[in-house]
């Protein structure tokens, strides 16, 4: 059966989108795999650090999906010098946020991974020595959201496409390089994360400053933005809270039980982000149509993306389902890890059809510029869902189950309150996410 052309144009966007989404935790993936043949306590730490900074990255994503919303509601106007201003100030931002982050790292760092590994240990340290290097990228990694932000909103995906695959190969060839054959072990790791997104964020430095916009910070702007961003930034803290307790609970729970998480926890973030290419072509596309003054438009790219998260979904439900017994392994050859992530992994595949309907429509209220309402679902569904079945799960001996049918609620929560939010018109008439 023949494409048409609007589900062309959603698919356009979308496969530009996955593998910018794909290419950070591809590497991570690859990453997990080279760590965790260095052994138990290498996995756990690589675990605690890079929980701690995917935390910060994932809570100051809406660098990314902010900035998305306000350029393409620009460009669907004509004003693509407007859009691409909107990347410069979010670029300013970025580095200020960065910056901040990285100095509460290299200061808190050793507390933060006693508290996550629950208490002082190898694996906290080994997390801690992990942490203060990779930190050192953030900044630049902050940057990239920002640029990936405006390029998305004037629906120019290629680009990005590039950047990230020239960061994300540097990376993917240097972390086994360093890791095993200079053997600088988990030190090796951290350092390729941060050359890979030297050469990342250069690219799209090089490519703002290609547009001749005006380079100066304006701080009213930029203020405004992180005012706009506030509901995304809110949003961000409470799924990136659930999830550091739900690390917390698997670490107290057992050495095996935390690597099977992270390998678990990994590739639901894989999977999440490759379901997410649809929310940023629903980003895109709705932004342009609302900013247009075409509604009806919009509502159309709803209906499609809803369509092609649930297609997607079950898709990776079947193929999970059919590489249960190959893919763990991969990972680590500690039999009590692989047990333990064979256990998670029917709620892994279980959630996907869900999620991919739930990820596409987020997309769409964020172009729409309905961010309040996804921080108050998304609130709502952390409160009644994921954290208490987690908080549960150690006291009751409910082990990795309970944390991952939290996990579940989670996304379920959310979809019933997504689907009921865009069978309505409120969505159509939110704010405009621009800045003036």
């Amino acid at each position: 059966m023949a494409i048409s052309a609007p589900q062309r144009s959603v698919l356009s966007l979308a496969l530009p989108a996955l593998v910018v989404l794909a290419a950070e935790p591809l590497y991570l993936l690859v990453d997990t795999a080279a760590v965790g043949n260095l052994g138990t306590v290498a996995l756990g730490g690589l675990a605690v650090g890079g929980g701690l900074l995917a935390w910060s990255a994932a809570l100051l994503n809406f660098l990314a999906y902010g900035t998305t919303a306000r350029a393409a509601r620009r460009a669907g106007a004509g004003d693509r010098a407007g859009a691409v201003a909107e990347g410069v100030q979010a670029t300013w931002l970025a580095a200020a946020l960065g910056v901040m982050v990285l100095v509460f790292f290299q200061l808190a760092a050793g507390p933060l991974t006693r508290l996550l590994a629950g208490g002082a240990g190898p694996v906290a340290e080994a997390g801690e020595e992990w942490l203060r290097i990779a930190s050192l990228g953030l900044p630049l990694l902050l940057v990239s959201l920002a640029g990936n932000g405006w390029l998305r909103g004037v629906q120019e995906l290629r680009r990005p496409v590039r950047f990230v695959l020239a960061g994300s190969l540097l990376s993917l060839v240097l972390c086994p390089l360093l890791v095993h054959v200079v053997g600088w072990g988990l030190v090796g790791s951290a350092v390729a994360n941060v050359a890979g997104q030297s050469v990342t964020a250069a690219l799209f430095l090089r490519a703002l400053a290609r547009e001749g916009a005006a380079w100066r910070p304006r701080p009213a702007s930029v203020l405004a933005q992180l005012v706009i961003g506030r509901d995304l930034l809110l949003r961000a803290a409470v799924l990136q809270v659930s999830f550091l307790v739900a690390a917390g609970v698997a670490a107290r729970t057992g050495t095996a039980e935390l690597g099977a998480h992270q390998i678990a926890l990994q590739l639901f973030f894989f999977l999440a982000l490759v379901l997410d290419a649809y929310a940023i072509a629903a980003q895109t596309l709705v932004g342009h149509a609302l900013g247009a003054g075409r509604p009806a438009d919009a509502r159309a790219t709803a209906r499609r993306v809803a369509r092609w998260g649930l297609g997607t979904g079950v898709a990776v439900a079947a193929v999970l389902l059919a590489l249960r017994g190959v893919v763990p392994p991969l990972f680590t050859d500690d039999p009590a890890v692989v047990d333990q992530a064979q256990l998670v992994w029917w709620f892994l595949a279980a959630m996907q059809p869900l999620a991919g309907v739930v990820f596409a429509l987020d997309g769409v209220l964020m172009g729409a510029g309905d961010v309040g309402y996804l921080r108050t679902l998304t609130v709502g569904s952390a409160v009644l869902g994921f954290l208490p079945l987690s908080l549960l799960s150690a006291p009751l001996g409910w082990g990795l189950a309970g944390v991952w049918t939290g996990l579940c609620l989670f996304i379920a929560l959310r979809l019933v309150g997504v689907l009921a939010r865009v069978a309505g018109d409120r969505w159509l008439s939110a704010p405009a996410t621009v800045t003036a």
